[in-house]
């Protein structure tokens, strides 16, 4: 089922939460809403769910109006941080619930619930309590409960965000693919960059109530539309040059072919792209930086280092099992990029 929001202004006194808002999601598709706290991703979310009535602008899903529609008649299925389970109900209560509100018959009701619960893999807990679940079972049970009924729309609203990492990273893998399998349209909220890339179809990124840039996640990584997007979506250094004769200066590193550009201009390059040590030897562009602070992350380090004539930059090194980072904090290193790893950020 096609969502589209058109021109969606949602203000709370003096604040605008929502800026003119226009965004579509496919059918099937899983979008994600992207933003830092404060962004309007959730103000949004509730429009579209209901719980808000935006001052302005239009909700259509199907390409029905459903902007003034209470949440009942929207058919959407709604995923909590919290789960928002009934405590006094069994799994098989709480799943059974949506149905038993829109008064289906008892034998449709069990069947659905047992397909619901098999599902999320489930099936044996239909008589256990939401207390005697772990958090992550409980996420499930409430995840059943949003697509038992057949939603037209299914909305996640940070649903990992209570759970620890490596069952937050496995729950992702899972509600992706039961998406896909369920072919359900979906908008996902989230504050956490990583959990976009790995889940969405598509990514739009917010700030102050409006939407910066909208596309699939390797198209936003590497190409981001400004700044904001840039610094927001990923770990970044951003290098500021003067461009001149089709070549940009960046201080430490000397002049980058840029034809076409002129004036002040920054450049966008991702800290995996940073070779350090005897890899940046074959660089088109090179440098001598000294290692700052170095970050241990298990399959890579990460370098904080000050250029010789410029800025600090970070930098992002594979590791081999037992290896040691390429360089030790205080120590001077060459540094090198290419030319091709680097993206002019827009109104930089």
């Amino acid at each position: 089922m096609r969502l589209e929001v058109r021109g969606i202004v949602r203000r709370f006194g003096a604040v605008t939460a929502l800026d003119g808002v226009d965004l579509a999601v496919a059918e099937g598709e899983f979008l994600t809403i992207l933003g830092p706290s404060g962004s309007g991703k959730t103000t949004l979310l509730k429009s579209v769910a209901g719980f808000e009535i935006p001052d302005e602008g239009t909700v259509l899903l199907g390409g029905e109006d459903v902007t003034l529609a209470p949440p009942r008649r929207r058919e959407v299925g709604m995923v909590f941080q919290n789960y928002a389970l009934f405590p006094h109900m069994t799994v098989a209560g709480n799943v059974a619930f949506p149905l038993e509100m829109r008064r289906r018959p008892r034998p449709e009701i069990e069947r659905r619930v047992a397909e619901a619960l098999a599902l999320v893999e489930l099936g044996d807990y239909g008589g256990r309590l939401p207390r005697q679940l772990s958090g992550g079972q409980q996420q499930r049970v409430a995840l059943a409960r949003a697509i038992v009924f057949g939603p037209r729309l299914l909305l996640l609203d940070e649903p990992f965000g209570a759970l620890d990492r490596k069952l937050r990273e496995a729950l992702q893998l899972e509600v992706r693919r039961l998406q896909r399998r369920l072919g359900l349209t979906t908008l996902f909220i989230t504050h956490d960059q990583e959990e976009a890339l790995i889940m969405s179809d598509r990514i739009a990124v917010m700030d102050r109530g409006r939407i910066e840039q909208v596309g699939p996640p390797a198209a936003l990584y590497a190409h981001p539309a400004n700044r904001f997007v840039a610094d927001f979506l990923g770990e970044s250094n951003l290098l500021e040059g003067e461009a001149r004769d089709g070549a940009a200066v960046v201080p430490g590193f000397g002049a980058v072919p840029l034809p076409g550009a002129a004036g002040r201009v920054t450049l966008l390059l991702r800290p995996e792209a940073m070779r350090v040590g005897t890899e940046a030897e074959t660089a088109l562009l090179q440098g001598r930086g000294t290692v700052v602070e170095t970050v241990f992350l298990g399959l890579s380090a990460k370098l904080r280092l000050r250029v010789e004539g410029g800025p600090e930059v970070l930098a992002r090194v594979p590791l081999r099992p037992s290896s040691p980072p390429p360089a030790g904090e205080g120590e001077t290193v060459p540094l090198g990029f290419s030319p091709e790893d680097l993206h002019v950020v827009p109104g930089g």
